[in-house]
């Protein structure tokens, strides 16, 4: 209950207490010492000395109440809301000490806490503002970059809004064009772009859950259908949103189709003569001409023959390789064909072979849709979707239980649209743009089906580990203050490579080799993230089993690895004008100078060895192994990571990274600096090796 009144209406209670407990106490003692007396005409004398002594004791107690009060009751309020207003405003004024000068070093350290509080928010303001005003430049001149990319890049919301654009984006999706809306934040990409194939590319997107998976498709405008080849990538885990590059291809196709048809009128202007010469050739006179002459007609009229075959052929294989098909997989392409009929009410069943296949798969699912349709009146029961393998390619079956469907009645079919969504577009066109056909089978077991073949498909195999895809950049490096001289250029301004290996054994002299290599850059006091290094090596030897034990590294895992020449070269490529890192680095070094003159290079890099940083920083009476200095400096090497070369990497990187403002506030700022002062420790690393 107190603890809601202010404190000095809680010392006046104390204090009323004490002046109330006292005149109690003294009117007990009083009274206590009349009835020992036992002379009733005193009673008056002690009742006149009980009231002086009453009136004393609350006068004195008021009294130092009233100090107390005035002295340090107060003044503590006065002082805590001086404080609270430095904290929760901007009060810059200096704090009055001489309010407090009662209460000892209390007032002296709440004009220090006080001012040290300025200070801090003064110089949280500044760097506020200096970051804002990096951050601003930094935007522009990402702006200005993605301006120059030449194709579009749009950023959509979950809701499909506009959220970024650039110019090259507004004028595909129809800014400046005849019946084009004006591209705007905010509103919805269907304005702009058909929405089915939109929508089927972001919810396959999300099913797979991989962030790093992507869609291509092909998608056409509303305002004029021209028809665009996007990419789509979901931004984050929770797919708030997503990435649409686009690119126009209505000329390329436009292209592609005057070329298709020129070279069709061409193959058919050679076919019909190359066949009737074949012909009449084939039923000649044996006497109708002389023996060497009819020999020579027919030897030219099977060259004609054997070109146009050729001519055909290669024009088929360049229509299979267009590069406007992306990559779908079979299982998402069957997926999502019987997601679009149960919509419906139709019912399927599908099986698909683990196959990659070169299709735009929401075309190809909009045309067996269309089929499914057509097929639901006379289909007993379910229908069944089939994506099997055959010879390089692979066949799309869609199987169903009743009567046949006549050629005639399929090319019927293949000349209506395909949907609401596409009402100029036919159904045959999307065979036309697979150079592919359709037609009817006869399968086992009364079975009717359709077969659609893929040119091109693979098997799916395992996905390989994604490798991060990352936006690297550090605009400080436009105008840093550089210096020729390395020993007089800071060491937050230098380019740095850590990196760290793991070897066969402890003896490079004696054939030990390495066997991992990892690496990572250091630039303007930061590490880079997109920037690293780190391969497994064939040593060309075997590993000890005791080596193994530590790093965990087998022969089986490097057998496939490049071989030791090969790794140095591209390290000594990544590590070049940098200054190198490592943790006891003479070990890891000498491993690298073995094949220097194999490979006619050097590593003349400068090196600086964090076991001499350590002691620079902490004495040479301190352990100084990695797992140490980890340790002092706060930073966690997972289980699994130490003792791999990536591992002890970042932590090397780590490490270094808080050592530089260590050596920075000894005085050591340049890399000559640190230089002398990690030679007087040079020591160390002899007896550490």
């Amino acid at each position: 209950m107190l603890t809601h009144l202010s404190l000095r209406l809680r010392v006046f209670l104390i204090f009323a207490g004490l002046a109330a407990a006292v005149i109690l106490a003294t009117a007990a003692g009083l009274w206590l010492g009349y009835q020992r007396l036992g002379y009733p005409e005193a009673l008056q004398g002690f009742v006149q000395a009980g009231v002086l002594a009453g009136f004393a004791a609350l006068g004195l107690v008021a009294g130092v109440w009233y100090l107390f009060d005035l002295n340090v009751a107060k003044p503590i309020e006065t002082l805590s809301g001086a404080l609270r207003a430095r904290a929760h405003s901007d009060v810059t004024a200096e704090m009055d000490s001489a309010i407090a000068r009662y209460l000892g070093d209390l007032a002296p350290a709440a004009r220090a806490a006080a001012q040290s509080l300025s200070e801090t928010r003064s110089a949280l303001a500044e760097a506020v503002a200096r970051e804002t005003l990096r951050l601003g430049s930094e935007k522009a001149r990402l702006e200005a970059l993605l301006s120059d990319v030449p194709v579009g890049v749009i950023l959509c919301s979950a809701d499909h809004a506009l959220v970024f654009y650039n110019g090259p984006a507004a004028d595909i999706i129809g800014t400046g064009r005849a019946g084009g809306l004006e591209a705007g934040l905010d509103r919805k990409l269907f304005d702009y772009l058909h929405a089915a194939p939109l929508r089927h590319a972001y919810d396959r997107l999300l099913a797979t859950g991989d962030p790093d998976a992507v869609s291509d498709l092909l998608c056409t405008t509303t305002a004029d259908a021209r028809v665009l080849a996007a990419r789509m990538r979901i931004l984050g885990d929770d797919g708030s949103g997503y990435v649409l590059t686009l690119r126009d291809i209505t000329g390329d196709m436009a292209a592609d189709a005057r070329r298709e048809a020129m070279l069709e009128a061409a193959l058919d202007s050679l076919r019909r003569p190359s066949a009737a010469l074949s012909t009449l050739v084939g039923v000649m006179p044996e006497d109708a001409l002389p023996a060497p002459m009819q020999a020579a007609l027919k030897d030219e009229v099977a060259r004609l023959a054997r070109a146009v075959t050729r001519f055909g052929t290669a024009r088929e294989e360049g229509q299979a390789e267009t590069a406007a098909l992306p990559q779908t997989r079979a299982s998402d392409l069957a997926e999502g064909l019987v997601a679009r009929l149960e919509t419906q009410g139709q019912t399927v069943t599908a099986e698909a072979a683990d196959l990659i296949l070169r299709c735009n798969g929401f075309e190809i699912i909009t045309l067996l849709e269309a089929l499914a349709r057509h097929l639901s009146d006379r289909a007993e029961g379910a229908l069944h979707l089939a994506i099997e393998e055959e010879d390089t390619g692979a066949a799309i079956r869609l199987s169903w239980q009743g009567p046949r469907v006549g050629v005639g009645e399929l090319d019927g079919w293949l000349g209506l649209p395909l949907g609401d969504d596409a009402p100029d577009r036919p159904a045959r066109a999307v065979l036309a743009a697979h150079a592919t056909e359709i037609w009817p089978e006869a399968l086992a077991g009364g079975q009717n089906a359709l077969c659609l073949p893929i040119r091109q498909a693979r098997r799916a195999v395992a996905r390989p580990k994604p490798i991060a895809r990352k936006v690297v950049y550090d605009f400080d490096l436009l105008s840093p203050a550089r210096t020729d001289k390395l020993a007089d250029a800071r060491l937050d301004r230098l380019t740095y490579v850590v990196f760290d290996s793991e070897t066969t054994g402890l003896n490079p002299r004696q054939g030990d080799e390495i066997v991992q290599l990892a690496a990572v850059r250091i630039v303007n006091g930061r590490r880079v993230e997109g920037e690293v290094f780190d391969t497994l090596v064939n040593p060309g030897r075997l590993i000890p089993p005791v080596s193994t034990e530590v790093h965990g590294i087998t022969d089986a895992m490097v057998a496939d690895a490049p071989p030791v020449p090969d790794v140095v070269r591209r390290f000594h490529k990544f590590a070049e004008g940098a200054v190198l890192i490592a943790h006891n680095a003479p070990f890891d070094m000498e491993f690298l100078r073995r094949v220097e003159g194999q490979l006619g290079l050097t590593f003349d890099m400068p090196v600086l060895d964090t076991v001499l940083l350590s002691a620079v920083v902490y004495g040479q009476h301190e352990v100084h192994s990695l797992d140490a200095l980890s340790h002092r400096l706060g930073i966690t090497i997972p289980e699994e990571d130490r003792h791999t070369a990536i591992g002890d990497t970042i932590a090397t990187a780590d490490a270094f990274l808080k050592l530089m403002p260590m050596l920075s506030g000894r005085g050591l700022e340049t890399f000559g600096a640190v230089l002398t002062e990690v030679r007087k420790h040079g020591r160390l690393l002899k007896d550490l090796n």
